[in-house]
């Protein structure tokens, strides 16, 4: 262990390994820091990546060179896209994965680098003239940091419930970071509490699974990375289906006071979109059953995880429920559910780049920041390790906007909106979503971060080559003519018509491309939204990039309500187009700010 650093990572979750490698990246002196170097990569809820909003992450992921996409090839054991009757741009790739394997290939991808891990508990970080310099753990050892980026997931005062129980953790067998949490108190951090859960665990041995409706994978199976350093995929395998049912839902509604959310214990706000099933059962009276997914919890494993059922209802009250269920009679629990609270920092107190406003060189990521999800926990450590490598570098800062992509979208609502329940990803936050798709995200994306330093050569290069083979296929083959029924028209203009049969038109144009065909037509079909939408951006890009000085008080802006001002104020929006994205800002608003920044400047120059 060494006592200098360019930058420390706090946590090794999704957050804390992305940020650690994007630092290694740019080939500065990296540790990662951990409670559990064994826990290093875990997947702490469901085993799975991706899913709908979330899928376009971990695909702009790996085009920045980050390691998610490249870990879920190494452990998926079922692929399957979602939303397939719907258009391209919102059909998103999930993986099954075996969660001990996933762990594997974090930690052997984290291995095969520099980086150096430490095995032990940040107490203490060091802040100088509001700078953060370095790290005490708890040996009583000091570490140097030029940057620290902390990413502590659910950990910070983390205590889990199962009904009246509650213990002390941000997951089973790992303590909470306490002391850690009392320092970010004492700098004055809007903070607060949120909560998530997860469900029992059950032996696949001991379920019926004839009697559930299977679910196979894709096939051909597709891959998550476009990096392609896995080659063959490790063995497939099925999940099943089945469902809660009156008898289900009776005793869960007779014993609902003693589910920690029910009773009182637990003041944290839950994600709205992946609620525990007494907030099914108490929210949705009338519906007779909910869906279960069946997930193995790995190839080689006795294990599943029954996604939909998450509780924090005593043990016994949770195996009363479950074994109520077609084809889980006589399930075998060997971990039961339980519901973590923790602490989390108001994300609007960080700039863009993660960087906290009033604390330089400490970034923050991942759910500290109020987010749910492996994926918007990625991607945040991403962000936060490629900009403070590019702050201690003295480079510009590398800000992804709102129409470069998902990326984009989750670190501007997370510091100008804030969160007031857990944010996960959805394709429709994204405003500008048809120009992104889960399949282009290197076409908008690779070039900003191999510029930087953060992707290697050698993807580089094989995107290079594949982007010159799709503009040769272009340039060949968009201007021939086809005969569509009786009518003679150009390949482009055919392709633009609803569910064109792609496999005659290879027939036709005498090609095997099928991939550089596929591309082609959704190309072709989204040209005319694409374009509109470039130049709406256009037109509005120069206004929204208008710089709101610091001098400007929004409490003093004539005209503006009370609420207005102390939104604004609390906020602290840099730019107009910020500002224009908070709610309850009006055009109305936006006038008068634009209005009170030329008063200011004109005041400057007098």
């Amino acid at each position: 262990m060494n006592n200098k650093y360019d930058v420390i990572v706090i946590g090794g979750g999704h957050a804390g390994c992305e940020a650690a490698h994007a630092a290694h990246r740019k080939k500065l002196k990296t540790c990662l820091i951990s409670i559990s170097e064994n826990s290093i990569g875990q997947m702490s809820c469901n085993p799975a990546i991706g899913g709908l909003g979330k899928t376009h992450l971990v695909k702009e992921i790996d085009a920045a060179g980050g390691i998610m996409a490249e870990a879920t090839d190494a452990s998926g054991i079922q692929y399957r896209t979602l939303n397939t009757r719907k258009g391209q741009t919102v059909r998103s790739l999930r993986v099954q994965c075996d969660r001990d394997k996933y762990k594997e290939a974090v930690q052997k991808i984290i291995k095969g680098t520099d980086i150096e891990v430490i095995e032990a508990e940040v107490e203490d970080i060091e802040i100088n003239n509001h700078k953060a310099e370095a790290v005490l753990l708890d040996s009583g050892k000091r570490i140097e940091g030029k940057a620290i980026i902390l990413t502590t997931g659910t950990f910070l005062k983390g205590i889990m419930y199962k009904g009246n129980k509650k213990t002390e953790g941000g997951r089973v067998g790992d303590k909470a970071s306490v002391k850690l949490a009392n320092k970010l108190y004492s700098l004055k951090l809007p903070m607060g509490r949120l909560k998530t859960g997860t469900p029992a665990r059950i032996k696949l041995s001991s379920l019926d699974l004839e009697s559930m409706e299977e679910q196979p994978g894709e096939e051909p199976t597709p891959w998550m990375s476009k990096k392609g350093k896995n080659n063959k995929h490790i063995k497939q395998i099925s999940c099943y289906i089945t469902r809660t049912n009156p008898q289900t839902h009776k005793e869960i509604s007779d014993n609902i006071k003693k589910s920690a959310m029910y009773s009182g214990n637990i003041v944290g706000i839950g994600p709205r979109y992946c609620p525990s099933i007494e907030d099914k059962i108490h929210k949705f009276p009338l519906k007779e059953s909910h869906q279960i997914f069946i997930e193995p919890e790995g190839v080689d494993v006795d294990l599943v995880y029954p996604n939909g059922i998450s509780t924090s209802l005593p043990e016994e009250n949770q195996k009363r429920f479950i074994q109520t269920i077609k084809g889980m009679e006589d399930a075998e629990i060997t971990e039961y559910g339980y519901a973590v609270e923790y602490d989390f920092v108001d994300p609007r107190a960080l700039n863009k780049t993660l960087e906290l406003i009033d604390v330089k060189n400490l970034y923050l990521a991942g759910q500290i920041n109020g987010t749910t999800g492996y994926e918007e926990a990625a991607a945040q450590g991403l962000m936060a390790g490629v900009n403070a490598s590019l702050k201690i570098c003295n480079e510009e800062n590398l800000i992804l906007e709102r129409h470069d992509g998902y990326i984009g979208v989750l670190i501007d609502d997370l510091t100008n909106l804030g969160v007031t329940e857990p944010y996960r990803m959805f394709t429709s936050r994204a405003e500008h979503r048809l120009m992104f798709s889960q399949d282009n995200a290197e076409q908008r994306l690779i070039e900003k971060f191999y510029k930087k330093g953060f992707v290697e050569n050698e993807q580089y290069n094989r995107y290079s080559e594949q982007e010159e083979a799709y503009k040769n296929f272009k340039k060949l083959n968009e201007t021939i003519t086809v005969l569509a029924g009786n009518k003679k028209q150009k390949l482009k203009d055919f392709l633009k018509k609803p569910n064109p049969d792609l496999k005659k038109i290879a027939k036709l144009i005498e090609t095997k491309d099928k991939k550089n065909l596929e591309r082609l037509a959704n190309e072709c079909k989204y040209e005319g939204y694409i374009k509109k939408q470039l130049r709406e951006i256009k037109r509005n890009e120069k206004n929204l990039k208008k710089i709101i000085p610091e001098t400007i008080n929004f409490i003093e802006i004539e005209g503006l309500s009370t609420e207005v001002k102390e939104k604004l104020s609390a906020s602290r929006p840099k730019t107009i187009g910020d500002a224009s994205r908070l709610e309850g800002i009006t055009p109305a608003a936006i006038s008068l700010i634009t209005v009170a920044i030329a008063k200011d400047r004109n005041r400057d120059v007098t």
